[in-house]
């Protein structure tokens, strides 16, 4: 029997809206939300389009895209931008560190595993990571003063919280048969680890280490607005004093870093794919 054409069934489109339609309520309900937004802001945007505006950003410009090039100030740059960047690498290798030390009693790596220290390790990393780097600048600074080694610091606290997470998982959904085998054979937990769990999952971890080390970079760069050294703390003595051409150095300065580092990131990865 031929089948019928859907057109000649039902041959009212459906509406673009329908009452039970759960999609469209909820974008419905954005569409107020953010009408309510624009109208509940103080926007001002005759002032922000007016001539005057037009030309302090003229002005603001011109001076952002003269950057300062005085060997002087490149010296110092160059010294801010080191600096930086070993924050970066030594806040990822604490963080590696310490994220796989409580990563393995934060998993579960096989169904007769008891993880007795799984849910007070899995907190931890939880309230590690659940607080922001530049609030662990904050914090740190209290202890540590100012300087690169509280930025350092808190780059490693948050990234240990985030690693801490990845490598359990990575643990947990490891492959079990050579492990199972070394149980079977009566070695010890750390002996399976060891030999049979780590050396399958240490490509994934490499990645998981380089991808935070590209995040912390650009972390890095404005930890200095608390006081953390590098690059952000020059950043933000400049814009303070309004000095925009070396503020433009500085930016340019972060920019080139971070391209810098995710391209060693991401030819890193790319080697150990292979």
């Amino acid at each position: 029997m031929a089948q019928k054409d859907p057109a000649m069934i039902n041959p009212h489109p459906n509406p673009w809206f329908r009452w039970n339609c759960s999609v469209c309520w909820v974008t419905l309900g954005i569409l107020l939300l953010t009408i309510l937004s624009f109208w509940t802001l103080d926007l001002q945007l005759e002032r922000l389009f007016s001539v005057d505006s037009a030309k302090r950003m003229g002005r603001f410009l011109g001076e952002l895209l003269s950057p300062d090039v005085r060997a002087v100030f490149l010296h110092k740059l160059w010294i801010a931008s080191m600096e930086t960047l070993a924050m970066s690498a030594v806040g990822t290798i604490l963080a590696v560190f310490f994220g796989l030390l409580l990563a393995i009693p934060a998993s579960k790596s096989h169904p007769g595993d008891p993880a007795h220290w799984r849910f007070l390790c899995r907190l931890i990393l939880n309230g590690l990571r659940s607080i922001p780097e530049l609030v662990w600048a904050a914090l740190v600074l209290i202890s540590a003063g100012l300087g690169p080694f509280a930025g350092t610091l808190a780059l490693a606290l948050h990234t240990t919280g985030v690693l801490g997470r990845l490598f359990s998982e990575s643990i947990e959904n490891a492959p079990q048969a050579a492990a199972q085998a070394l149980r079977v054979q009566g070695a010890s937990e750390s002996q399976v680890f060891l030999y049979a769990t780590l050396p399958t999952i240490i490509p994934q971890l490499m990645s998981y280490s380089l991808y935070r080390w590209e995040n912390n970079i650009r972390a890095a760069a404005i930890l200095g607005v608390v006081g953390g050294g590098g690059l952000g703390q020059m950043l933000a003595f400049h814009m303070g004093l309004f000095q925009m051409q070396e503020t433009s150095s500085i930016l340019i300065a972060m920019i080139l870093l971070v391209v810098l580092v995710d391209t060693l990131s991401y030819t890193a990865r790319r080697l150990m794919a292979r």
